[in-house]
C-alpha cells in the first residue's frame, strides 16, 4: 500500500526577509516559525512520515525543541528548492508509489483540514495536484517602468500554494529531467515532464510569511485557531 509522507525544504536562507537567522527560525509565538508547519502535518493521520531538508551548514536547527510525532531530519539541501527536494527525495526512504507531499516551510498557517481535502481529492489521481486558489482580483502586467501595459484576463489563471502532492518516482523522475531555472515548484517540473497536475482548491490563510509584516498576520491566525 502506497504511504503518504511529507517533505518540507528548508535550506533556505530567506533573505527577502532580511532577518537575523533565516525566517524559518523566526520566533512566532514562542515557537520557531517552521515548528507551527511541521507540527500541523505531523497530526494528519495519513501522513506517516514528515521529513525537513535542511542545508548541511545549518546552525540553527539543532537550537531549538523539536519534539514532534513522526520528524525526520535530512541535512542534504541544496542550493535551489528543486534540489533540496530532489536530494531529499533520495535520502528518504520512499517507494515510487508512495505519494510525497510537498509543503513550504513558511507557510505555518497550512491547516489539517486542507491538507487532508488534497489527499482525498488526489489519492486515486493518475498524475497528482496541488492546492492553490483562483485569482479574484484584476490582473495587471507592468512594464520596465512600472506602469501598466497589458490587463491579463483572470479567467483560469490559479495561484500555486503547497503542498504539492505526486508520486516520489514520478516526482524525481521530473526533477532530474529538467533544469533547474525552470522549476519554480514541484507542478512545473511535472509540467516540463508533459503533466498535467490537478489543481484543489486551498485557503487564502495558506500564505507563505515572505516579509516581516506577514508575521503579524500568521500570529493572529494562529491565535484564532487555538482560541
Amino acid at each position: 500500500m502506497s504511504r503518504f509522507l511529507a517533505l518540507v525544504p528548508a535550506a533556505g536562507s530567506g533573505s527577502r526577509f532580511g532577518g537575523p537567522s533565516p525566517k524559518q527560525y523566526l520566533q512566532l509565538n514562542n515557537r520557531p516559525l517552521m515548528w507551527h508547519t511541521l507540527q500541523t502535518l505531523a497530526q494528519i493521520e495519513a501522513i506517516s512520515e514528515v521529513v525537513v531538508v535542511i542545508s548541511p551548514a545549518d546552525e540553527w536547527f539543532d537550537d531549538f525543541d523539536w519534539k514532534l510525532p513522526k520528524l525526520k531530519v535530512l541535512r542534504v539541501g541544496g542550493a535551489t528548492r528543486a534540489e533540496s527536494v530532489r536530494n531529499g527525495l533520495l535520502a528518504m526512504s520512499a517507494a515510487e508509489q508512495d505519494w510525497v507531499l510537498v509543503h513550504d516551510a513558511a507557510r505555518c498557517c497550512v491547516s489539517a483540514t486542507i491538507v487532508e481535502r488534497l489527499i482525498a481529492t488526489l489519492q486515486d489521481d493518475a498524475v497528482g495536484g496541488l492546492l492553490a486558489l483562483p485569482v479574484a482580483d484584476t490582473v495587471k502586467r507592468a512594464d520596465g517602468e512600472t506602469r501598466i501595459s497589458a490587463t491579463v484576463p483572470r479567467q483560469g489563471l490559479w495561484l500555486a500554494q503547497t503542498p504539492q502532492m505526486f508520486r516520489a518516482g514520478l516526482l524525481l523522475k521530473s526533477l532530474e529531467g529538467a533544469s533547474s531555472p525552470d522549476i519554480t515548484d514541484e507542478a512545473s517540473a511535472l509540467e516540463l515532464a508533459g503533466y498535467k497536475p490537478r489543481l484543489v482548491e486551498g485557503d487564502a490563510q495558506n500564505f507563505k510569511v515572505t516579509y516581516p509584516r506577514d508575521l503579524a498576520l500568521a500570529r493572529a491566525i494562529l491565535a484564532s485557531r487555538k482560541d
